[in-house]
């Protein structure tokens, strides 16, 4: 009887790790960075539709908690502002995007999305200004103890999230995050505007500059 109930002790043990086990590695997976589903552009609140040249280019900031959670990386306490990107191609022939230049303008500050290398280095040393505002405030923002180095999970994040396309097929949206650095804005949504030029067509033509209001 002894035995038995020694037997019967082993099996439930071994039961509960490896339930243990298995709970432990979907929460993991669980929390694996998934980039949200992209619409069409023109189906977001803040867009410009050019909708002669058939393209249109949308920008969702997650700025808030409820949407920042996608991340296990808490980009925005350590300064970033993480901007979901959109680019729609309605037309029938394919749009270049290699040579797009983005700009973020808060009031009469200007910002460009920062490179992996830029995230990477403030992530593991919060005392790294990577994009100096040109009116910083008249005090010191505080800032996170220096944390060492990236899991590979947190490194996988910031690059597979980051907008990577260089060019948009007809009938097809092309989507991915953005970074900012807006450590020195106490409202870096204020007043602020993305520019989007470099967009050219089939035939290297130019379109016209985008313009997308972020804030009021």
């Amino acid at each position: 009887m002894q035995r038995l109930k020694a037997g019967l002790h082993r099996v439930v043990s071994r039961a509960l790790v490896i339930s243990s086990v298995a709970a432990f590695a979907l929460s993991l997976a669980a929390k694996d960075f998934v980039k949200p589903a992209a619409q069409p552009a023109k189906t977001y609140p803040a867009h410009d539709d050019h909708s002669d040249e058939k393209v249109a280019i949308a920008a969702d900031p997650y700025d808030t908690p409820g949407k920042a959670k996608i991340f296990s990386v808490d980009f925005r306490d350590h300064g970033f502002l993480p901007i979901f990107f959109i680019v729609t191609n309605d037309g029938p022939q394919p749009v270049s995007i290699a040579n797009m230049q983005i700009t973020l303008t808060v009031n009469r500050s200007k910002f460009t999305p920062i490179t992996t290398e830029d995230i990477s280095r403030r992530l593991t040393n919060p005392q790294a200004n990577t994009n100096p505002a040109p009116n910083p405030l008249p005090f010191p923002i505080p800032r996170k103890k220096v944390k060492g180095t990236l899991s590979k999970k947190e490194m996988d994040e910031i690059e597979s999230s980051q907008f990577a396309a260089k060019a948009v097929e007809p009938h097809t949206t092309q989507s991915g995050f953005l970074f900012f650095d807006i450590a020195d804005l106490p409202t870096p949504l204020a007043n602020a505007h993305l520019y989007v030029n470099g967009v050219t067509d089939a035939k290297g033509a130019e379109l016209m500059y985008f313009e997308i209001q972020l804030g009021k």
